[in-house]
């Protein structure tokens, strides 16, 4: 979902207001179960994108969203009042990154053929560790066309080490 002026708004406002209150933390939760519900729901996802009557929209959405912090219901209301529901993943998914701007998280991208176990994780952070100062989490990207190796990406820098990259240097090297 390609973020929106609009979203990251939003998302630096509800960063701001939760941080004044110290709830920043907990409102990160709960943008994080927003974000992936909404993102692995496609009935919830199309709900939220449809011309519902926006009453029943922030209704549905304390509802699934009970347990949520009083900042993240005060933008439910927020969407309310604007008929901006359409945005809500968006918002989620900003407020994250900003999230972790904030607090020296950043976020590794490790694409593998298979899923990653804890041991080679564990290595991968260790190497990691290497060549950032910051918090490292790691997002695992599984893609079986890379064939084996991983493909490592932080912030704008990538480090291809895929099996499947280095068939393409060696045809490119044998076709000249």
């Amino acid at each position: 979902m390609a973020s929106t002026r609009a979203a990251i708004r939003y998302a630096q406002a509800i960063l701001d207001l939760a941080n004044s209150k110290g709830v920043a933390e907990a409102v990160s939760n709960d943008m994080k179960s927003i974000a992936s519900t909404i993102g692995s729901n496609i009935e919830l996802s199309t709900f939220i994108q449809s011309p519902t009557k926006v009453e029943v929209k922030e209704s549905a959405l304390l509802e699934v969203f009970a347990n949520v912090n009083g900042v993240t219901k005060g933008l439910f209301h927020l969407l309310f009042e604007n008929k901006r529901f359409e945005i809500l993943e968006a918002i989620a998914l900003e407020y994250n990154k900003l999230f972790d701007q904030s607090n020296g998280v950043e976020v590794a991208k490790v694409t593998t053929a298979i899923p990653m176990d804890a041991a080679l994780e564990a290595k991968v952070l260790a190497k990691i560790a290497t060549l950032s100062d910051k918090k490292i989490t790691i997002e695992n990207i599984v893609d079986p066309s890379i064939i084996g190796g991983f493909i490592l990406r932080i912030g704008d820098q990538q480090y291809n080490a895929s099996v499947a990259n280095r068939l393409q240097v060696l045809k490119r090297e044998l076709s000249n």
